[in-house]
């Protein structure tokens, strides 16, 4: 039987990821609250958000920055989380 998780995102009950997507403390709260689908939505954010800030996963500051918009997305922890400022989908008219 899948892990069934109360997705923080969704706000429903679905299906759970595997094992945590993340190390430590921060890595199994995301396991146990949020789905799937919810997790391919911030990986899709997190693309963006690493495009737009010029971040780098291999510099601490970099991480640390990214770790802030993850609890923003997913747990609406701090002023991070949404859009950054400024962006507009590819094929959008400006």
């Amino acid at each position: 039987m899948a892990h069934m998780v109360q997705c923080v995102v969704l706000k429903r009950e679905a299906e759970g990821l595997e094992r945590p997507p993340y190390p430590g403390p921060l890595g199994i709260r995301i396991y146990e609250n949020v789905s799937k689908e919810a997790w391919q939505q911030w990986l899709q954010r997190l693309t963006m958000i690493i495009n737009d800030y010029q971040l780098s996963t291999a510099d601490p500051k970099s991480v640390a920055e990214i770790e802030r918009h993850m609890l923003g997305f997913l747990f609406g922890e701090g002023e991070l989380g949404g859009l950054p400022a400024g962006f507009q989908a590819a094929g959008a008219k400006k």
